[in-house]
């Protein structure tokens, strides 16, 4: 699964958003913060790590989760293109109007 239909479901998000502001937690202390079984947890996370938005590491007999930061760029590189279309076409809109603004008051 692609990174983008990884996070389509809110609690895969919510993952990430947990990690991403608590750092490093045991599979155990992810699923502390949700109302859904460990089974339904860890199967998030599998999908978190096929995506490569998380990584994870074993300490001991625990399973630490972290979030990937390479993982999460092709979002962020995926944003910046979008930003650059829209401001360009916003750009060629303000002209746009500009120019019918200049029409306009001639007449």
């Amino acid at each position: 699964m692609d990174a983008f239909a990884a996070l389509a479901e809110p609690t895969r998000r919510r993952i990430v958003e947990l990690l991403a502001s608590k750092g490093t937690l045991a599979a155990g202390e992810i699923g502390g913060h949700f109302s859904v079984s460990a089974a339904a947890i860890s199967q998030h996370l599998g999908v978190l790590r096929g995506a490569r938005l998380v990584s994870v590491r074993r300490d001991s007999r625990r399973r630490l989760y972290a979030v990937n930061p390479a993982g999460l760029r092709a979002f962020e590189e995926w944003a910046k293109r979008m930003a650059a279309t829209w401001e360009a076409r916003m750009d060629r809109l303000d002209a746009l109007l500009a120019k019918e603004m200049k029409r306009a008051k001639r007449k």
